[in-house]
């Protein structure tokens, strides 16, 4: 059972079961903010196209490597992009699941930009230029998830049939920074347009 608590300034959301607390702080309150529906821009447009293509095409390669892999896989990467775990072939499908549910889970999430967080006050004024920033960043995160797991899913399938040797050790430093310029981007461009 799930019982929201509204005090002051924050949400206190209480998960009676495991009687777990969360505290969202928040600096309005959602129900003051303007809910506007985002007409998608021309480069809106080109990337929810571009992210679905990228989910179709993780599953393709995905189901083309299952077929050509050998029964043993690795499953795990270090920090070095060194493969440290191996298992079943199969597991190949994990990486395309997870994928889709991020993609679908942020798509559905960014019909909501009334809800985000955000680093400047949501007035009358500034709602549409503030969502837009938001909603695009959303969209730039999901296609960036989306190539990420895509290369996985190669690098994994390369590395099984001795093409590769995993990863590289540019792998986790370029994707933590691929997932950040546009959040940091997104947070000064917020900034900009109070």
């Amino acid at each position: 059972m799930l019982t929201l608590f509204y005090l002051s300034k924050f949400v206190c959301i209480k998960i009676l079961k495991a009687d777990i607390v969360f505290v969202i702080f928040i600096t309005k309150p959602i129900e003051t903010r303007p809910k506007i529906k985002l007409p998608l821009a021309p480069l809106d447009k080109t990337l929810e196209i571009s992210g679905k293509f990228i989910i179709l095409l993780i599953w393709i390669l995905a189901l083309i490597a299952f077929f050509k892999m050998p029964d043993t896989i690795p499953i795990h990467f270090n920090a070095a992009g060194q493969p440290d775990n191996y298992g079943n072939k199969g597991t190949i499908f994990i990486l395309p699941i997870i994928a889709t549910i991020i993609f679908i889970g942020l798509t559905i999430l960014n019909r909501y930009p009334h809800i985000f967080n955000y680093v400047t006050a949501i007035t009358e004024a500034n709602a549409s230029d503030q969502y837009l920033i938001a909603t695009r960043m959303i969209r730039f995160i999901k296609l960036i998830i989306a190539i990420v797991f895509t290369a996985i899913v190669l690098i994994t399938f390369l590395t099984s049939v001795n093409i590769t040797n995993g990863l590289g050790s540019w792998f986790l430093p370029l994707t933590i920074g691929l997932i950040f310029i546009p959040t940091i981007y997104s947070i000064i461009m917020s900034f900009t347009k109070k």
